[in-house]
């Protein structure tokens, strides 16, 4: 029984990860249509900007000001590299994402070499654990689960409340629409991305301390959020939640009767297998679908 809790601990720690992971990808992919496969190295530079900047701020200070850092990183990639495309295919947009993630890792090598790095532990130590039935989990899981929370609510109040939030929904049901009342789709377009890319940062600097943080940590995380979000369906942010923690509990679970070797295959399996029998995901619709079959 304990052991048990144990990997569904680790399970929901790691997907927690997944999820804000997944829910960037849709922030981006709801407004703009584009699936942004550098999603992860989002996450990756919210941790080492935080690590860079230790030294010189205190805690607080340095993950704010990395999230807002990598936020005008976000802006400035959709501005250099999207802005200027006119209705570009799925492939485009895959191929053009990727390239742009694989810059940014080897820009993330050159800057801060291959050297695992990780800010403290915001409470306690890593050797400190709360015991539920006999499993133990760490202070900073509960930092993760937190964030991830405040995440899923805040999006909820933007998109439902604000008038921005409002009329990036619009971008996303309808963008020719929204464009015929008067709405900025270029600068909703852009805001997406500065949304998504500080919810990433923010990610990388709160799991820093539990998965450290390593220039090349971007890719995989990318494409189990990916599958995270094929798995509950583009553009729905609330089953992003859901299968976040499912894929993570699924990857957890399976060293229980698999190598551990084998443990990132599970994302790649459950990507493979929605692709086939059901491209727009658990909670999607068949619209979505269509993008979903075109990868």
């Amino acid at each position: 029984m304990s052991q048990a809790l144990q990997f569904a601990f680790s399970g929901i720690t790691v997907g927690s990860i997944y999820a804000i992971v997944a829910i960037g990808f849709n922030i981006i992919y709801s407004t703009t249509g584009v699936i942004n496969f550098a999603q992860g190295e989002f996450v990756m530079l919210g941790g080492m900007t935080a690590v860079s900047l230790m030294p010189v701020f205190p805690l607080p200070i340095a993950i704010l000001a990395a999230v807002v850092i990598v936020m005008i990183c976000g802006g400035l990639l959709e501005v250099v590299f999207f802005r200027r495309l006119r209705q570009p295919s799925v492939m485009q947009m895959i191929v053009i994402t990727i390239g742009l993630s694989i810059v940014i890792q080897e820009a993330a090598l050159h800057i801060w070499d291959e050297q695992v790095r990780s800010l403290p532990y915001f409470t306690g130590t890593a050797k400190t654990s709360i015991r539920v039935l006999g499993a133990g989990i760490s202070p900073q899981v509960l930092w993760v689960l937190g964030t991830l929370s405040l995440a899923v609510l805040g999006l909820h109040l933007h998109f439902r409340y604000t008038m921005a939030g409002k009329a990036m929904r619009a971008c996303a049901s309808n963008r020719e629409a929204a464009l015929l009342v008067g709405i900025d789709t270029t600068t909703m377009r852009t805001m997406a991305f500065v949304l998504s890319a500080g919810l990433g940062a923010l990610a990388g600097c709160v799991m820093s301390p539990i998965t450290m943080t390593h220039y090349d940590m971007g890719t995989g995380l990318a494409i189990k959020g990916f599958a995270a979000a094929i798995l509950g369906g583009l553009g729905n942010h609330s089953a992003a939640l859901l299968a976040g923690l499912a894929v993570g509990l699924a990857e957890s679970f399976s060293v229980s009767f698999l190598p551990a070797a084998y443990k990132d295959a599970v994302a790649f399996a459950i990507l493979i297998a929605i692709l086939f029998i059901r491209p727009h995901g658990l909670f999607g619709s068949a619209d979505v679908g269509s993008s979903a079959r075109e990868f």
